[in-house]
């Protein structure tokens, strides 16, 4: 399986753990240090080697920060692990708090005193948040001192080693651009951004700009390395030779200068010069080494962000095609869960399993996208679940199951939740959902003109349950990769969406609702956002979304009275091409019928 399910957290360790920090911090004049979860890139998936966090505190999220200081500890999570955070961690030693309503910097500078000096490891946090906490801290007359050498990795003795996956070549065929065009174009960018050079520290915008794809860290076909391009002239790529055979040593260093990592930080010394610098992403260290080599840092967003954003043809015709393919997984799973779950007998493990032995069946898979969140009764409350043999609940009757999942295909990368009833729905159940639905389906048929963001939008999918004295607590909508990660910039949907959508992006759609220890919902498609068409009798052409998931929404949550006319129609044109594109693909004639019969149209 591509999900293990053993419980990776153990909060009985957190007391030794930060005991054992501290006499490390002590030993080195650190009065606190901060332990984010994050890797020298910044990725969202980090290899084993990096999760701190993890090991540190026992949370197992995929965002997150601890402080740590002489006579207490915390912990920050954003809305999505609120919950789970507190069930992870040793609150006896670890205090939790709010990411967002309680900034760690704000919080620091709260309890820390005049001459206090509190440390950080240089690459593991962007200038951007070292700019903060330094502020911060200055106010209140204390020092934030980067350091050599992580002390978590001076008392972490059984720390994993640093992954070595295979690297591959991305066929144009499948890129449809060459990895030279895409460096030409890059190369324009800088120029236009004022620079010389652009350093690049996100793996997958160096996957994208070179055309590779790796096996470094779960579920993203990204490879762990550094890259330096220019506005003119031959590029670094900064790589573990150990990566590559000779068949892609040769390709990359037909476009490139192929370097191991070492030598990364002395290549920034060296450039001298003018160098675009993402400080929302590069590590803080990355500009402390070019200005000490006499660089002029260039502030401004990864040049590769918005082109890798922006899917050609070619991308979109393969991420429509691996729907298509995901979207007979889904029925047949979802038809086997109908037939199975009135039993009793299934759990979320069996759930989880089952779902990737349907996506195995598609012969074309190469990976989840991320772990599976199969949520049932109050684990579906929790946004990013994530189950194992120890929070594994049985399926009950009369009872939700959310499962949010995602496959890695070759041709594009899939991310859809669906919620189940089991048994019979309760009024409130039926009410919450379609509530969740319609803001859905008013986010799915929004029209708007060049300029707007998702932070514009992300209203669309809340006013509905804004009308009962409801909301949810995370995003509406991120960005996805083309068989890259999941969660992409820099479009997002949501009260933080401030980038302007544009056509050939491929956003999420997933409002939700959560009944904390009871049940929780979530719908979520993937669209792509269209070219601006002109609307009859309008003044300004308009862009739309473009649904490319295919697969039934649960019609027996679904309050018919509760919906126009319009959003009732929306469901059942959905409903209709989901039939058309999948039926003739099924094989089975039960799942045929179950098909046929999830997607009939809506009663009135």
């Amino acid at each position: 399986m591509f999900q293990a399910f053993d419980n990776v957290n153990d909060p009985s360790h957190g007391k030794a753990r930060l005991s054992a920090l501290r006499g490390e911090l002590k030993r080195r004049s650190l009065k606190g240090f901060l332990v984010p979860l994050a890797d020298e890139h910044q990725g969202e998936y980090i290899p084993d080697s990096a999760r701190r966090l993890l090991w540190l505190t026992g949370f197992a999220g995929s965002a997150g920060l601890a402080i740590v200081l002489e006579d207490r500890a915390a912990i920050f999570v954003d809305g999505r692990y609120t919950l789970q955070v507190r069930e992870q961690v040793d609150l006896a030693v670890i205090e939790p708090h709010h990411l967002i309503e309680e900034p760690p910097h704000d919080w620091l500078k709260g309890v820390v005193a005049k001459g206090d000096r509190i440390g950080f490891d240089p690459w593991l946090m962007t200038a951007a948040e070292v700019g903060r906490f330094e502020t911060a801290l200055a106010a209140v007359g204390a020092a934030f001192i980067a350091v050599d050498g992580n002390p978590v990795d001076a008392v972490w003795t059984d720390r994993p080693e640093p992954p070595k996956g295979r690297v591959s070549l991305f066929p144009e065929s499948l890129a449809g651009e060459s990895a030279e065009h895409k460096l030409a174009r890059l190369g324009e960018a800088i120029g236009k951004a004022g620079a010389d050079a652009a350093v690049l520290t996100r793996p997958d915008s160096i996957a994208w700009a070179f055309n590779i794809r790796g096996e470094d860290v779960p579920h993203t076909p990204e490879a762990l390395s550094f890259a330096i391009l220019r506005k003119e002239g031959r590029p670094q790529l900064f790589i573990d030779g150990a990566k590559l055979d000779n068949v892609v040593r040769d390709r990359l260093e037909q476009i490139a200068g192929v370097e191991s990592p070492a030598a990364f930080a002395p290549a920034l010394a060296a450039l001298g010069s003018a160098v675009l610098v993402d400080k929302a992403s590069a590590a803080f260290e990355v500009v402390r080494r070019i200005e000490a080599g006499g660089g002029k840092v260039v502030v401004g967003p990864d040049p590769v962000l918005l082109p890798k954003a922006l899917k050609n043809a070619t991308e979109l015709q393969g991420i429509r095609d691996a729907h298509v393919r995901d979207g007979v997984a889904m029925v047949r799973f979802l038809a086997w869960l109908d037939r199975e779950a009135p039993k009793g007998g299934l759990d979320e493990i069996a759930v989880t399993k089952k779902l990737e032995e349907f996506r195995r069946d598609t012969g074309a898979l190469r990976d989840i996208s991320f772990d599976t969140i199969a949520g049932a009764g109050p684990n579906a409350a929790i946004p990013h679940y994530h189950v194992s043999t120890a929070s594994n609940r049985k399926v009950e009757v009369n009872g939700i199951l959310l499962v949010d999942s995602g496959a890695q295909y070759l041709d594009g990368t899939t991310d859809i939740t669906r919620t189940m009833i089991v048994g019979t729905p309760t009024e409130e159940m039926i009410d919450r959902f379609t509530r969740v639905l319609i803001g859905h389906i008013r986010l799915t048929l929004a029209r708007f003109p060049k300029g707007t963001s998702g932070a514009h939008l992300d209203v669309l999918a809340r006013e509905k349950l804004w009308e009962a004295g409801l909301d949810f607590d995370h995003g509406t909508g991120h960005g996805v990769g083309h068989y890259l990660s999941v969660h992409e910039g820099p479009g997002r949907i949501a009260k933080t969406g401030h980038v302007p959508l544009e056509p050939g992006m491929l956003m999420s759609n997933e409002p939700g609702f959560y009944k904390a220890g009871a049940w929780g919902i979530r719908i979520e498609n993937l669209v792509i956002v269209t070219q601006p068409e002109a609307i009859d009798g309008g003044e300004r052409p308009m862009m739309g979304f473009e649904t490319v998931t295919l697969c039934p929404i649960d019609r027996r949550l679904i309050k018919p009275t509760l919906m126009t006319d319009r959003e009732r129609a929306w469901l059942d044109s959905y409903h209709a091409e989901v039939r058309e594109k999948l039926l003739p693909l099924l094989k089975d004639e039960a799942d045929r019928a179950w098909l046929v019969a999830a997607t009939a149209p809506h009663s009135r």
